[in-house]
This record gives C-alpha cells, structure tokens and sequence, in this order.
C-alpha cells in the first residue's frame, strides 16, 4: 500500500501539468473561443521549437556524438515501426502511402517533450529533443511525401529544428560558450513551446472526431503496440543505458502525431482515419502512460 502511494505521489506531478495544459486547450475550443491553430502550430515549429533545442543542448553542455546518437536511435526506431507498419496495412488491404505516417510517426513533441521533462527533469528534456527533432524532419519529408503522393525532401532545407542542431552540435564539438545575449533570448523564446504543444494538443482534440470507432483502434493500437515494440527492441539491441533507453521508449511508444490529420487534411488523404487514430490513441496513451512511466522510472539510475 505504502509503494502504491509514493508511486500516485510520482506520477502526479509528471502527469497532472500534461492533463491540465491539454485540457485547457480542450476547453478552449469547445467554449468557441478563436485559436489560432495555424498560427500557433507554425510558430512553435520556425520560433519555439528550434530556440528549445539550441537552447536546452547548449545550457546543458549535451556532447555532439550524444546529440547526432539520440536522433540516429529515433530514426532507426520509426523506420522499423514504418517497415513492419506499412506490410501490417498491406496485409489489412488499406492503402499503404497515405496511411504509413499515422503508424510510422509519434507525437514526440506535443506530448512527448513534456512528458520527458516533468518524467525526467532538465536531462530528461535534453534527452528527448534529438528525438523530437528528428521526428521534425521526417514528418516534413516522409510524412508530407507519403500524405501528397509527392516526394517533399527539399523541405528539410525549410525546417527551423535542424539548423538549431546543427549549431548546437557545432558549439558543443568546439566547446564554444555561448553568448549570454543569445542564452537568454532562446531560453525567453523556448520557453513558450512546451505550454504552447499542450494547448494546441488539446484544441486539435477538441475538433477532431472520430468517424469509424473499430478502425481508429486498429491503427492506433498498431503505432503504439509498434511504437513501445521498437523502443524498447532498439534499447535492447544497443544496451543503451537509463535514463537513455527510458527517454527513447517513452518517446517511441507516442500515440499518432496531429501533423498526420493536418497533412492528411491539406493534401486530401483519409482525413476520418487518421483524426480517429488521432484521438484514440491519444486517449489511450494518456490512460496507459502511468504504468509506462512508472517501469520507465523504476529503472536503477
């Protein structure tokens, strides 16, 4: 009873500030007041965002080969959730392309980033960042590809996130101190993103709907059953170390990003499909978290 207790006492604190910013979000839109949705969502990825990343890797002196490490595990965990997704659709007879990114790609940075961080702490958000980051880049890339039907690679040249890497990786491969003026700005800016990915989450929730129940658990229980198979396989094939390995999990076991229903809305891909999953997952994933946490954090140090 007393180990129950201290672990409610553990998971509160990390779980409570996710619930409550979503939930603002939520009850936001359902009172029919304006949010900007567009708006917010392009200034978390060109401003937040990357002032997040340069910002928390730089303050927190995260080595570069820890860095290029991080985002080399989270690509080689959503490609096998991509491979082994894309022949489960196939096998469904769903249409494979349009629907691979709703399998394939976690939401590693509206719900993902704070999770890790009230999870975690200041290591815990520093560690998840090159995974946030390269999820960035492979939503703008495959994701955008797969939802247009076109290949969209160029648009890796257009993301915010990667450039901020870069220059971290940068000032951390030559030690370099960074300026104080520059500091202070990316922490000021940075600090908008996580409250900012909460919010939003929860005014997307709140005008998503689900359309056909049995096949938005199907595709959401594929990505996260994917997602926390693949975590936890490339852990295990790398023995990577705690907090690492939890960080990585955590992150791979995400339920569907929201940029899987806004592509597939802007390039009129199966819209119902993807918003079920969406939503769905994100349910179950919020009501599963506290037994996912509370194996991540009983972890040995």
């Amino acid at each position: 009873m007393t180990a129950m207790i201290a672990l409610i006492a553990a998971l509160v604190p990390v779980l409570a500030p996710v619930v409550a910013a979503a939930g603002v979000g939520y009850v936001w839109a359902r009172s029919r007041h304006p949010f900007d949705l567009g708006f917010v969502t392009r200034l978390v990825t060109y401003v937040g965002s990357p002032c997040l990343v340069f910002s928390t890797l730089t303050k927190f002196h995260v080595p570069a080969g820890e860095i290029i490490g991080q985002a080399g595990l989270a690509m080689l965990s959503v490609f096998a959730c991509g491979l082994v997704g894309g022949f489960a659709l196939y096998l469904s007879g769903r249409t494979v392309r349009p629907l691979l990114p709703t399998v394939m790609l976690p939401n590693a940075g509206n719900l993902g980033l704070p999770i890790a961080y009230f999870a975690f702490g200041d290591e815990g958000l520093a560690l998840a960042l090159p995974f946030s980051a390269a999820m960035t880049l492979l939503q703008f890339t495959v994701g955008v590809s797969c939802a247009s039907g076109h290949s969209r690679w160029t648009e890796i040249l257009r993301t915010p996130t990667i450039y901020a890497i870069l220059l971290a990786i940068v000032f951390a491969a030559g030690d370099i101190d960074t300026p104080r003026w520059l500091a202070n700005a990316t922490e000021l800016l940075g600090g908008v993103t996580l409250p900012l990915m909460l919010i939003a989450l929860g005014v997307s929730l709140a005008s998503l709907r689900i359309a056909n129940l049995g096949h938005a658990l199907w595709l959401a229980g594929l990505r996260l059953v994917l997602g926390l198979a693949a975590g936890y396989g490339v852990a295990w094939l790398f023995s990577i170390p705690h907090p690492t390995a939890a960080i990585l999990i955590l992150q791979s076991a995400m339920p569907p990003a929201v940029f899987n229903y806004l592509f597939a809305a802007r390039y009129g891909g199966p819209v119902e499909e993807v918003a079920g999953a969406v939503v769905v997952g994100t349910i179950i994933s919020l009501l599963t978290l506290p037994v996912l946490l509370a194996v991540l954090m009983a972890q040995p140090g």
